[in-house]
């Protein structure tokens, strides 16, 4: 018996069971009803995107090919969209392809003081509420393409065509549901440990599957491309590693997934010099990188801050901010054990931000760290705050120099030139971006890469261009030449809008509620009609 026969045949058991009050009830149409709606609680979501994303990872530590991906989204409907375009391009598969959650975009875009830097000054609340957002979309994407599938069963059993009907009724049976891993972003925490979990436990009840932390100062927090970073000693980072994974045990997502990012190789201070209690410890390596200089007990001023080490006193330096400084040149090696030590205490995938797109540079961080932790993973930034194009036209010219091919037709300063878009360098560079992602699998242990506000970007230049026709010459043209038209060809389903925001479900609602006295919306009249 398939699954959708199940389904019915249960419901008729519930149904006689209530007797003749329920004979209104129709068994088919609560098997529908619980078919659209497979997950009933975020909680349900967490457990099954985690088990996705533990064998994800698995399939990765045997062929580095499997890499998985996904792209930010700011609002629900934006996430929906990404999973209804993957679904149709990629066979109905949605394998190793996730959404990412970025602070970034929550602070752009959904914070009731109005736009805001990546400076954790939003609502924290407002990160779990688009996380159920998200999946709220993501589960209506589910159920509206279920309800196409019903009403064509329907159509093929009044035809009389069992053939076609028994093909429909098998891909409801086989349904890939639009709900995938959310990587979330929770900043630097929100706070203490303790704020850190409660925060963590509003996301997972939310559906988060995988919440990614960075050992920023909470109130201190900067955007990973900005400048004036500054970090916190281990144990303050794994003290809130620790809350997350408690938040997940204490919820029963005893798989959920946590991602430590290290903001180290950008940031050059901290705001407290770590306890140590012997050298070598923890503390002693955190505090080891500090920038200080020796002293004698008369040298020492009011308020000097002073660290024994080996018999010696260091002064460390201190900023007029009270920020103690690191010494120069320390980022990578400071990295490598936050990355080691996150690992070693209850992290599964390291995040490190690096300030270009660079294999070699990452690759080398990633060597040194499985040398300690053999399967370390990578998450990795695909950041829209490099400038791809540059970068990668100057990593092919410094390739060719050091190979001894002649560059000279180049100007390494000006390789971001229009002049250079059809040249040899140029074609190298863009096949490079292109199997960028595939390359740092292999070679720098990237488990998943991202793209944290794709979809600030894209609704920005989208907008753009529709603002300079439509209210240019072209006028009502501009719309329909620059989207309406592209969206009948290319096949986006959003062209019927009215169906995408429900209205179809809602007749098929109606129905079940009210029977033949059903007052539908999608008759002769409705202009939706107009796009077949």
């Amino acid at each position: 018996m398939s699954s959708y026969a199940k389904e019915i045949e249960t419901a008729a058991k519930l149904c006689d069971a209530n007797g003749s009050t329920w004979d209104a009830i129709s068994p088919e149409s609560v098997a529908r009803m619980r078919l659209q709606n497979k997950f009933k609680t975020g909680l349900d979501i967490a457990r099954y995107t985690a088990d996705i994303m533990r064998k994800d990872m698995e399939a990765y530590d045997q062929d580095s090919s499997k890499y998985t991906q996904s792209l930010g989204c700011w609002h629900g409907f934006i996430g929906q969209q990404k999973m209804i375009s993957i679904k149709k391009h990629f066979e109905g598969n949605t394998d190793r392809r996730y959404l990412y959650l970025s602070g970034w975009m929550v602070a752009a875009l959904r914070s009731e003081f109005g736009p805001l830097p990546d400076q954790s000054m939003h609502e924290k609340t407002s990160v779990a509420a688009l996380i159920e957002e998200l999946y709220t979309f993501l589960r209506q994407a589910d159920a509206r393409e279920l309800g196409g599938l019903f009403r064509e069963l329907d159509a093929a059993r009044e035809a009389g065509d069992q053939v076609k009907a028994k093909n429909i009724q098998n891909q409801i049976d086989n349904h890939v549901t639009h709900v995938v891993p959310i990587i979330a972003d929770i900043d630097a925490g929100f706070g203490n440990a303790e704020a850190t979990y409660l925060l963590a436990k509003k996301m997972i009840e939310a559906g988060a599957c995988c919440i990614q932390i960075e050992n920023q100062v909470s109130d201190e927090k900067q955007c990973g491309h900005q400048d004036g970073k500054v970090t916190v000693p281990h144990e303050e980072f794994l003290a809130k590693i620790r809350a997350v994974r408690y938040a997940f045990l204490e919820l029963g997502v005893d798989n959920g997934v946590i991602v430590a990012r290290t903001d180290s190789l950008g940031a050059g201070l901290t705001k407290q010099i770590a306890v140590t209690k012997e050298p070598g410890d923890l503390g002693d390596q955190y505090n080891s990188f500090l920038d200080c200089e020796e002293v004698a007990a008369s040298d020492l001023n009011n308020g000097d801050v002073i660290i024994n080490r080996d018999g010696k006193l260091l002064r460390p330096k201190r900023l007029a901010s009270n920020l103690f400084q690191f010494r120069k040149g320390t980022g990578e090696a400071r990295c490598i054990l936050d990355s080691v030590t996150s690992l070693q205490n209850g992290a599964d995938l390291i995040w490190i931000e690096t300030e270009k797109p660079h294999v070699r540079q990452i690759g080398a961080m990633m060597d040194e760290i499985r040398k300690q932790v053999p399967d370390a993973k990578l998450v990795y930034n695909n950041s829209p705050s490099f400038n791809w194009t540059l970068n990668f036209r100057q990593q092919v010219f410094d390739a060719w120099k050091e190979e001894g091919k002649d560059v000279s037709a180049y100007d390494r300063d000006n390789l971001m030139s229009a002049e250079y878009d059809d040249s040899e360098l140029s074609k190298a560079a863009d096949e490079k971006i292109r199997t960028f992602q595939a390359d740092a699998s292999r070679e720098a242990g990237i488990f998943h890469h991202l793209i944290t506000l794709p979809t600030y970007h894209t609704a920005a230049l989208s907008t753009d261009n529709l603002a300079k026709e439509y209210f240019g010459e072209k006028g009502m043209l501009g719309y329909v030449e620059g989207v309406q038209r592209k969206e009948i060809r290319q096949g986006i389903a959003c062209v019927k809008h009215q169906n995408m925001a429900g209205s179809d479900m809602g007749d098929d609602h109606k129905e079940y509620f009210a029977g033949e006295a059903a007052l539908k919306a999608a008759g002769k009249d409705n202009t939706m009609n107009q796009f077949g």
